[in-house]
């Protein structure tokens, strides 16, 4: 940047949020001298400098973001912030899962507040165009935007313009490579382990009861099947600067994802991801007190969604073929409740087809010297296609055979978001006063057009896809939410109308308030709609003190804490109870007479969940500002949290197993701390480092009914989950494994019932000589006991070098997938190699069987989660300037990455990063997709 230009950019550090940025500016006659832009933080309604901050937040900004393979912008940042678990998911487009200090709801999200727009869903977002972001932890920074917040809000800004143009190309091509594949046994070891099985469960096993090689001559492995190598490419262009009093930033880019789901053998899809977008900002000072703007956003997405074969390819038995020799169709496995995972991905096919349309509109009016009017209105529409074709499977027996299916679904979501806010500044001495009140509108509305047929012919084209070329028509359109007419197909409207304030105030600039308040009222909620959400945050700035003047150590010292709470209303509720008449119900004498039954027990009276939350921290900086510590200590509760409990079948209700209600309260609290240390060591090289640290104890603090509650996955009746006081949320419930079996008399003695050599060896747990459920016990949480992440880099002449990692210990995962055994599933290597087959043969895994008593939720299937991972790893180089110059070029800057290279952990599956969404299961490994390796070459291009 040439130093004429410097003085200007002083002026609005506004574009360098989160950003530390030292620039050179220099008189006409003297020499240069160095001037330090302030950091400003992005809050609620509004910016601050982060010197005068005295919430928790954590500040992201565009180099964060920039050259990572993610089409969603929050997986780049896995890793970088204290206090901020991000969990990713493999599917290709799919959103993330954030957990901020904890589990905030069972149910609900991290909100996005993107230029104005609340919304859950980024994956619209196009990385390139965010200049920063900011992570609001504690409730005290969430308060202001109250029932929209409770799971934790970041706040982004997308890019403006300014001054002269200036034009930016980036673009990378990379490789996607699924890693740590699960090594499962080959033919001739399943042909051996289903013989021994027979052996094991079969009373008087006949010769017909055993197989072998000679009859399955084939060795599959599925895995390489489903699986392919494929390809992610990103190019984006964009142009900022101003004409005249516009200043502009516009931006166009496409991303094509393939997937590693293996597409094109058969009719489907993949699992691919593409997204076209586009990005314009405008402002416009129409005078100096009126300044008006349009953020607009467009988006244009396709998702294929293949039928997922993992869980298929992890129980098909490697004997079989995927085609049929004698036929050349899809192998049917004859008397195996498998499906054959090639015909299920290939036969399957599914895509979801969006565009999105958000528009920011605002205008700024300054009056009365101090006073800021600022009006923004918010639309966000978007209308989601789906289709999902299902053939007549002509591999199967006819019995099995079924009518080809289709079925479409439109849905029409519309959202907006209206914000007035006044804002006051003034300074009187050494007081300075931001004040701030407001009002806010929300409203989201959802709805669905259903449509299913038989017998559509697909011809290889979506136009074939056409629900008036099938019979048998099904249509149902957008019904109440409490009418379940389809399953999955709803229409709903949730508002939320709002008041809020907040006053900042600080003395000197070293003794600082923050207080705010807001009042949310919800159509969610039937009784006690409004509610009333405080906070109050302090903090001292110790090294403006006098008797701070004369030490050379601290270049700040800041003391802060917080309080605030948060409602949370958007959860499902329903108001309605459902019934059905019954012909002749009621006898008055033999005259039977119509009646009335509640099919749907319903609470109309649900409550808010809240969320109270505490918050000190202590900030420093050190060494000429080089070494940056935050440490904090947070604690937060959950209460009155809305989840499914079971009610008793003696109900006769539908819903006996999901019966909504304020049903649990929780607790969330631990320590963080961040070290950020950057240095120029040369002329011509830096140096940076990066740690952070976040540990989480989170317990259970009230149960519906005063016990406890089992919810979740299960297995022949068996509830995996048990939500108890005490306990952490998600706590796995079962049999303590205490070895194996090695003879029949031992397990005999043991007062296990049925047992015999082989099998598990259930913990006594009550001492009574006795195993029977009251001897289950706690095995293990899927919430992790501490989340790290470290990086380093490196700038040396033209060339940069960054390196990243990230991990969690502590947790712990349920291996569903190797424990869902109803019959011939194969088995994974692991198995072979360990299991009992004989006296000393093992103590840590079990025969080879089918019976039920050893696949009874214990804790050999709760394995460890921890894992640490080489996040990415980028080296780039910079052309010369003066290379660059004579091409006319501002900047060209190469790079080679690696995302997700090497990941060290011991559980037996693909990944220890499990994404199911609902919190109460976050840590069950049910056919989840897996996170894969990325390798790509990139480019950064500025003229």
């Amino acid at each position: 940047m040439k130093q004429s230009n410097l003085k200007y950019s002083c002026l609005i550090a506004v574009l360098y949020f989160g950003m530390n940025v030292n620039a050179q500016t220099a008189r006409k006659d003297t020499t240069a001298k160095e001037q330090k832009i302030e950091e400003v933080v992005l809050i609620g309604y509004g910016a601050q400098k982060k010197e005068n901050v005295t919430g928790s937040i954590g500040m992201v900004s565009a180099k964060d973001l920039a050259d990572k393979p993610n089409a969603n912008p929050i997986s780049s940042i896995q890793g970088r912030l204290a206090g901020v678990n991000i969990t990713n998911t493999g599917t290709p487009g799919g959103s993330p899962r954030v957990d901020i200090r904890g589990v905030g709801s069972l149910t609900g999200k991290t909100v996005f507040i993107v230029d104005g727009m609340i919304t859950d869903d980024i994956s619209f977002l196009n990385p390139q165009d965010i200049e920063s972001m900011s992570v609001l932890k504690d409730p005290s920074s969430l308060a202001i935007f109250g029932a929209q917040a409770a799971n934790g809000a970041v706040i982004i800004k997308t890019k403006t313009g300014k001054g002269k143009p200036v034009f930016s190309v980036n673009s990378y091509l990379g490789i996607k490579k699924v890693t740590n594949i699960p090594k499962m046994v080959n033919s001739d070891q399943y042909v051996e382990l289903y013989n021994e099985k027979i052996k094991n469960d079969v009373p008087n096993p006949q010769p017909s009861d055993f197989i072998s090689r000679s009859n399955f001559p084939a060795d599959t492995n599925w895995y390489n099947e489903i699986f392919r190598t494929s390809i992610i490419n990103s190019n984006d262009f964009s142009a900022t600067g101003s004409i005249g009093k516009l200043n502009y930033y516009g931006s166009v880019g496409y991303l094509q994802d393939e997937g590693n789901l293996a597409a094109g053998h058969g009719i489907n899809s993949g699992s691919g991801f593409n997204r076209f977008n586009t990005k314009l900002n405008l402002s416009y000072k129409i005078t100096d007190n009126i300044t008006i703007g349009d953020n607009f956003s467009f988006s244009k997405m396709r998702t294929d969604v293949a039928q997922n074969p993992l869980l298929d390819a992890y129980n098909a038995p490697p004997i079989f073929s995927v085609m049929n020799p004698a036929t050349g169709d899809y192998q049917f496995f004859n008397g195996y409740s498998i499906p054959n995972p090639r015909a299920k991905l290939d036969l399957y096919r599914s895509q979801v087809r969006q565009e999105r349309l958000l528009n920011n509109i605002w205008g700024e009016l300054k009056f009365l010297k101090d006073f800021t009017f600022r009006i923004s209105y918010s639309s966000d529409r978007y209308n989601p296609s789906q289709y999902e074709y299902t053939p007549t499977m002509g591999y199967v027996p006819p019995a099995n055979q079924v009518k080809s299916t289709l079925i479409t679904r439109n849905f029409r979501n519309s959202n907006y978001v209206w914000d007035n806010t006044i804002n006051w500044k003034k300074k009187f001495g050494n007081h300075n006063f931001d004040i701030l009140a407001g009002f806010s509108r929300t409203r989201t509305t959802l709805s669905q057009d259903y449509w299913s047929a038989r017998n559509v012919n697909y011809d290889g084209t979506n136009g074939s896809l056409n629900i008036a070329n099938g019979t048998d028509l099904v249509h149902v359109e957008g019904v109440d939410r409490d009418d379940a007419v389809v399953s999955g197909v709803f229409q709903d409207q949730q508002r939320i109308e709002s008041f809020f304030g907040r006053i900042n105030y600080d003395y000197k600039g070293k003794y600082l308030v923050n207080a705010s308040i807001r009042r949310d009222a919800s159509s969610q909620i039937s009784v006690d709609r409004s509610k009333t959400f405080p906070a109050i945050s302090a903090g001292w700035v110790i090294s403006k003190e006098d008797f701070m003047s004369e030490q050379n150590v601290f270049n700040l010292l800041k003391l802060r804490a917080s309080y605030g709470e948060l409602g949370n209303p958007t959860v499902l509720r329903k108001f309605n109870s459902n019934t059905t008449i019954i012909g002749g119900g009621a006898y008055f004498g033999n005259t039977g007479y119509p009646a009335q039954t509640i099919t749907e027990f319903i609470n109309p009276n649900i409550g808010w969940e809240t969320t109270t939350g505490k918050d000190v921290g202590l900030e420093m900086a050190l060494l000429n500002n080089k070494l940056k510590i935050d440490a904090a200590y947070y604690d937060k509760d959950s209460k009155d949290v809305v989840y499914s409990i079971v009610q008793g079948t003696v109900s006769g209700a539908s819903n006996w197993n999901s019966f909504y209600t304020n049903a649990y309260s929780f607790n969330n609290r631990g320590f963080e701390v961040s070290v950020n240390y950057n240095t120029k060591l040369s002329e011509n090289v830096t140096f940076g480092i990066y740690g952070n640290f976040t540990s989480l104890k989170n317990e259970i603090t009230s149960v519906y009914g005063g016990s406890y509650l089992e919810t979740g996955a299960s297995l022949f009746g068996n509830s995996i989950v048990r939500l108890q006081s005490g306990q952490p949320v998600g706590s796995y419930y079962g049999y303590q494994v205490a070895g194996v079996f090695q003879t029949d008399a031992e397990a005999a003695a043991s007062g296990q019932p049925g047992a015999k050599a082989g099998w598990f060896k259930f913990a006594d747990q009550d001492g009574n000589g006795t195993i029977d459920s009251r001897d289950k016990t706690f095995l293990g949480s899927p919430i992790p006991k501490g989340t790290y992440g470290f990086g380093v880099n490196f700038n040396v002449y033209d060339f940069d070098i960054a390196v990243d990692f990230q991990g969690v210990f502590g947790n712990k995962i349920y291996n569903y997938n190797r424990e869902q055994r109803f019959g011939n599933e194969t088995w994974d290597l692991d198995m072979y190699n360990n299991r009992w087959h004989g006296a000393g043969t093992s103590n840590t895994n079990a025969m080879i069987t089918t019976n039920q008593s050893i696949i009874l939720p214990n804790s050999f299937y709760v394995e460890d989660g921890s894992y640490i991972r080489l996040r990415n790893v980028q080296i780039g180089y910079n052309l010369p300037k003066t290379f660059a110059k004579a091409l006319s070029i501002t900047k060209l800057r190469l790079y080679v990455s690696a995302q997700n290279p090497w990941t060290s952990f011991k559980y037996h599956g693909f990944s220890p990063e499990i994404t199911n969404t609902d919190r109460v299961q976050m840590g069950i490994d049910n056919n989840i997709y897996p996170i894969s390796a990325i390798y790509t070459f990139g480019m950064n291009l500025t003229f």
